[in-house]
């Protein structure tokens, strides 16, 4: 299963939809849409040759449950899914999903507890939250041995390439200014 490299567009709001789909890059992640729109968005997405990951907790109308999970696999059928949800993540690896476990660090013993949910559930990367902490980037890579995605508070090119040089394969961002190459 492909992992996601460079910047990744995070679409939060439909009016950026279609800059997502123009912009150069491979996958694009949704965020806070409604479970109504789903399925249409993937299916755009497809036809203009990009890779839809749905943030599962955050799509209004879909409970994310083993129904919900199902609903997603059979009929919206998007690439991956990102969740901070174990049963999430397990059910997405069981469907052949691209599996992302996203963390917040907001300490060390946050650190800590998510290492041991990452070596729990086996996720095919981790997106960590705030995307902003090169050094804890690299060490997460390191006791996670899984590739990771830095996310939130990605404002700047020079956080771009901070989060990618602390180790990070991607960054997800939903600022469009960096979606251009």
């Amino acid at each position: 299963m492909e992992i996601p490299a460079g910047i990744v567009p995070a679409v939060r709001r439909m009016k950026d939809f279609e800059k997502a789909l123009e912009s150069n890059h491979e996958f694009v992640v949704f965020l806070e849409t409604r479970l109504s729109q789903l399925k249409s968005l993937v299916d755009y997405s497809k036809r203009a040759g990009k890779k839809a990951l749905i943030h599962v907790d955050l799509i209004q109308g879909l409970k994310a449950d083993d129904y919900g999970m199902e609903f997603l696999v059979r009929e919206i059928k998007p690439y991956g899914i990102l969740s901070t949800r174990g049963n999430i993540i397990k059910f997405a690896k069981k469907h052949q999903l691209l599996a992302v476990q996203r963390v917040f660090l907001l300490d060390s013993l946050a650190l800590e507890q998510n290492i041991k949910m990452i070596d729990r559930f086996h996720p095919d990367c981790i997106e960590v939250l705030p995307g902003l902490i090169p050094d804890v980037i690299g060490e997460l890579t390191e006791q996670a041995n899984k590739p990771v995605i830095a996310g939130g508070l990605i404002r700047s090119r020079e956080d771009v390439g901070h989060a990618l040089a602390g180790g990070a394969v991607a960054v997800t961002t939903s600022n469009t200014s960096l979606w251009k190459e």
